[in-house]
């Protein structure tokens, strides 16, 4: 469980805010969507794959910039 402490002086909206990006970085929600769904392992496999191409291409642009 997530807990978000109120800072003196802090409206509740910022510390709302700051709920929001914590739960987002847990990447509970992407597990939540990942699961409702079945996918097969092949489809997967691919993903990461294609996730990890793109990954080391962006790289390999940054470091000739």
């Amino acid at each position: 469980m997530l807990k978000i402490e109120v800072k003196p002086g802090e409206s509740i909206e910022r510390a709302l805010k700051r709920y929001k990006r914590k739960y987002r970085n847990t990447k509970r929600l992407d597990e939540i969507r990942d699961r409702q769904e079945y996918t097969k392992k092949s489809v997967e496999r691919r993903k990461t794959l294609k996730k990890a191409q793109y990954k080391e291409k962006y790289l390999n642009e940054r470091e000739n910039e």
